[in-house]
């Protein structure tokens, strides 16, 4: 930092250098994304505590669109206030738009996109050792009472049998309130606590596309503004979602091109919904790509604009807080359960394993950044594809 810089913006660009790296290298999905930034943030850095980054974990799961880029949001605040959350949001997603909006053109001039294969083969490994080092950490805050581990293991074992993720989460909040409510009915006999329904409204404010940028980017940019407002869940829901509109009711993109576009927001970092990037550049080129990144994402900064100003709330209130203890322990679940998926295909081989194990004793003693564990693992992936 140079020293005239002001000392209220180095928060600032400890925002914009953590948050622009992480979107260079978290590869593997929302539950790597997490462990990344409990990694960074928790664990090296210290800018919030385990409680306090579980709680905002936890309240992003009550909201639709991306988690992960959602709780970088809320770390962003919890950081440097507004100019944070912003800051963080587009420090997050540019590098992985920008990634997809390249992969896009060479999929347009060339027909498919660069194979990454070996790249993730390095990578992958390394990502499930930094989730699994993660959810041990975050265990002890999550799980405080032995109901708790139980509800996590019902809502493990219920995500592995195939129930939809969005029924675990919930089904474990609706679970947690009705154990707080059965533990305080005698206390409440005498007078009745009404629990007033937490309602999260979707607030959106956008500007009107001008006639200028014509009538089909418009469409796009409202079409990508009600699925960032609207869509719960993972890859799978995202995928319906641009079906549905893109592929069955307007017909701008062939279902072959829309599964192409998923595959490129799974093997390049950042958060999967950069797809849109990749749909809006089939559509318009480089206007498309960009109205659909910014259409897509809107609704959760200003989801999570609002939701700044409830997370306290919700752990100082006893009903809402053992609403969120529920959340927070299914959502451990799922993250294990996501790990465990991810172990099965990516720890193949010797290599592969060797890879993970070493992460993890390196995780153990040391503070290294995974930062440059990954790019070790992406090292290892490309000289294992030269090799081969």
């Amino acid at each position: 930092m140079s020293p005239h810089d002001h000392p209220a913006e180095r928060p600032l660009r400890e925002v914009a250098l953590v948050f622009g790296r992480l979107g260079v290298v978290a590869f593997g999905g929302p539950a790597a994304h997490i462990a990344l930034m409990r990694e960074e943030l928790v664990r090296r850095r210290g800018w919030v505590d385990d409680r306090r980054f579980v709680d905002l974990m936890g309240a992003t799961n009550l909201i639709p669109g991306p988690n992960s880029t959602e709780l970088a949001l809320h770390l962003g605040h919890e950081r440097a206030g507004w100019r944070g959350l912003l800051l963080a949001g587009v420090c997050f997603i540019l590098p992985a738009a920008l990634m997809v909006t390249a992969l896009s053109w060479a999929y347009v001039e060339h027909g498919q996109a660069p194979a990454v294969t070996g790249l993730l083969y390095g990578v992958v490994p390394v990502v499930v050792a930094i989730i699994a080092w993660s959810v041990v950490g975050m265990a002890p805050t999550v799980l405080r009472s032995r109901w708790l581990v139980l509800l996590a293991v019902a809502g493990l074992a219920a995500y592995l049998a195939g129930v939809n993720e969005l029924v675990v989460l919930f089904g474990g909040a609706g679970v947690a309130a009705v154990v707080r409510a059965a533990r305080s009915l005698h206390e409440r006999r005498a007078r009745g606590e009404r629990l007033g329904a937490l309602g999260l409204p979707v607030l959106l404010a956008s500007a009107v596309l001008g006639e200028a940028n014509g009538a089909q980017l418009a469409q796009l940019f409202w079409t990508m503004l009600k699925i960032g407002s609207l869509l719960y869940g993972g890859g799978y829901v995202l995928l319906a979602f641009l079906e549905g509109d893109f592929v069955d009711r307007l017909g701008w993109i062939t279902q072959q091109q829309l599964l192409d576009g998923i595959s490129l927001g799974q093997v390049t970092p950042g958060p999967l919904f950069t797809t849109a990037t990749f749909v809006g550049y089939l559509v318009a080129g480089l206007p498309g790509a960009l109205v659909a990144t910014v259409a897509i994402f809107l609704p959760s900064f200003v989801l999570v604009g609002l939701l700044t100003r409830l997370a306290g709330w919700l752990r100082s209130r006893t009903w809402t807080s053992a609403l969120l203890d529920g959340v927070n322990a299914t959502g451990l679940a799922l993250i294990v359960g996501v790990c465990s998926e991810l172990a099965v295909n990516a720890l193949v081989d010797p290599l592969t394993l060797a890879l993970a194990a070493l992460t993890l004793l390196v995780l153990w003693r040391t503070r290294w950044s995974s930062t440059w564990l990954i790019l070790a693992g992406a090292a290892v992936g490309i000289a294992h594809a030269l090799a081969t």
